[in-house]
């Protein structure tokens, strides 16, 4: 007989808060990423904002996710999409004011959600305070011992101070211009020129995070995630690193403004602030390292909770590399204690169901949209894959919904300002921050009245959450499911390990417990043994009498032997 994914009811709200009220909730939590800019807004003007988050919250709840996480929404110029802060106290008017996001905090909490918030800890604005007084009091000031001033090399200081290039591009330097008009220091910014690097060996820097942190949790946040977690610390004398093409050293080697041991410190004592709070707040780290062993160290007891699996998420759809990469990060996360997370899309990555489309070795940002069916196809049953494995799983919005990369925006539309830097990163990030759709018409597709501040491409609305809901077979109901059954079954997301069965070539199928996942990463359909009754598939799964099921081409089933 042939099974199609199942389509159960949410789970209702009484059920969700007891989930989330549980203890230890981020060691198999499945938290949604909100791009707030491009999730929902509220007021009409084309930018989301947080009462158009808060108004999506029974959305969220329904859909089965444990937490939320804000991407940046504080007081800021916006020079990178609100990674370039001004007031780390403070909301930005186009996202609206702090009763706003006390309202946001109160009302997930009341539906049995966790909100985490972004934290940006390795730049400010070059508009922050500190910078602002930094470069107005001149030479000497000692307000610029909190960021990396330095000058310049050559006969007059026309060189930059050490070789060190942006991440954005071009070098790691912009030289100022004194209160008197002379041509004077420079500063380091390991991104955009607006993105001062503020200066960790400065106690102030310490004491002003430490207050941040105190501030955030006062208003009653779950966790911040941590941005550029693996970038606060620089190495000694901020020496040359001697390569050009420096890009491609990074997640090869530690370099001497990455994955410096002494950042380890500065989490210590964090994890010391968080452990005074009730509730089991969390930190999660975004560390780039050349290794999952390196970044196990970012996990250790007394430091942060989890760290963003970057070597899972750009992991081709191949069964070998997949189970090498699941067994490195179990075996790396084992001794430390920590759990294991798993993402495949994210606000700086092309969405994974266009990744998939492309042939492999393309890289995270990819510019061709592909065979739309294939990438579709290798999502969901990646999905699957991941929703089964141990840890914690992280969706970015609008992927329950299958959204494709947005891969022709025309130049002038858009805004990564990556991409007006030239040399660097690719700059093409704005494919996965147009924003989602959560009607068939409208001016943009239920976003909000106004249109929307990057376009949405024709017949974005049959994607859409209206169009999806309900609907047998969708992306949409298809994670609606699994959430539901991930959330109901206490073998699914808990524990540290697989038990892997054999299996044919190109097929990964593992045990746990009383459950058993079978992805066939392969283009052609596969027979395996029907380990008992199917929970889900990706696609349609046929059993026969012999005791055997049949999967299509990149498809991933969930069998229960209870």
């Amino acid at each position: 007989m042939s099974q199609q994914p199942a389509a159960p009811a949410p789970a209702p709200t009484s059920a969700v808060v007891t989930v989330a009220k549980r203890r230890d909730w981020w060691r198999d939590a499945v938290i949604y990423q909100v791009y707030p800019r491009s999730f929902a807004d509220s007021d009409g003007d084309g930018m989301g904002d947080l009462e158009g988050v808060r108004s999506r919250l029974p959305y969220l709840r329904d859909l089965g996710v444990d937490a939320v996480w804000l991407s940046p929404f504080y007081a800021s110029p916006q020079a990178d999409a609100g990674y370039d802060v001004a007031d780390y106290r403070a909301v930005d008017p186009m996202f609206g004011n702090l009763l706003d996001a006390d309202a946001l905090i109160r009302d997930a909490h009341e539906l049995g959600l966790r909100i985490i918030v972004d934290l940006v800890p390795n730049h400010s604005s070059d508009q922050h305070e500190w910078f602002k007084r930094a470069l107005a009091e001149g030479p000497g000031s000692s307000l610029r011992d909190r960021y990396h001033f330095r000058p310049g090399k050559g006969v007059s200081g026309e060189l930059p101070p050490n070789d060190w290039e942006s991440i954005f591009g071009g070098p790691a330097w912009t030289r100022i211009t004194e209160p008197d008009g002379s041509a004077g220091e420079w500063y380091l910014h390991l991104f955009a020129p607006e993105q001062p690097d503020f200066n960790w060996d400065h106690p102030a820097v310490g004491d002003e995070f430490r207050s941040i942190l105190r501030f955030w949790l006062d208003m009653g946040v779950d966790g911040f995630r941590i941005d550029v977690a693996h970038g606060l610390v620089k190495a000694a004398g901020l020496p040359d690193l001697g390569a050009h093409d420096q890009l491609k050293l990074l997640g090869n080697d530690v370099m001497p403004f990455f994955d410096q041991d002494g950042v380890h410190e500065i989490y210590r004592q964090w994890r010391l602030i968080l452990d005074e709070y009730s509730g089991e707040q969390i930190f999660v780290a975004e560390a780039w390292t050349p290794t999952i062993e390196r970044t196990a160290n970012y996990v250790r007891p007394d430091e942060l909770h989890q760290a963003f699996n970057f070597q899972y998420l750009s992991t081709a759809w191949d069964a070998a590399e997949l189970r090498e990469v699941i067994d490195r990060t179990l075996d790396s996360m084992r001794p430390v204690g920590a759990p294991a997370t798993w993402v495949l899309s994210n606000h700086d990555v092309t969405r994974h169901a266009t990744r998939f489309a492309n042939p492999p070795g393309l890289g995270t940002q990819i510019r061709t949209a592909g065979d739309r069916e294939l990438g579709l196809r290798r999502a969901r049953a990646a999905t699957l894959l991941m929703l089964a494995l141990p840890g914690s799983a992280y969706v970015y919005q609008g992927e329950e919904l299958g959204l494709p990369d947005v891969v022709d925006l025309a130049d002038e539309v858009r805004q990564d300002p990556a991409y007006f830097r030239g040399a660097g990163q690719d700059g093409f990030r704005d494919g996965c921050r147009v924003p989602i759709p959560w009607t068939r018409e409208g001016s943009s597709y239920g976003f909000g009245d106004g249109g929307s501040w990057l376009p949405q491409p024709a017949g974005w609305g049959e994607l859409s959450v209206a169009a999806q809901t309900g609907a047998p077979g969708s992306t949409l109901e298809l994670y609606r499911s699994a959430l539901g059954i991930r959330s109901s079954r206490p073998d699914l997301g808990a524990g540290d390990s697989v038990e892997w069965l054999k299996a044919p070539e190109g097929v990964l199928a593992f045990r746990r417990g009383e459950f058993v996942c079978v992805a066939n990463t392969t283009g052609e359909s596969v027979t395996t043994p029907a380990y008992g009754r199917v929970l889900l598939a990706s696609d349609e799964v046929t059993e026969t009498d012999a005791g055997e099921a049949k999967l299509p081409a990149d498809t991933t089933v969930w069998f229960t032997t209870a």
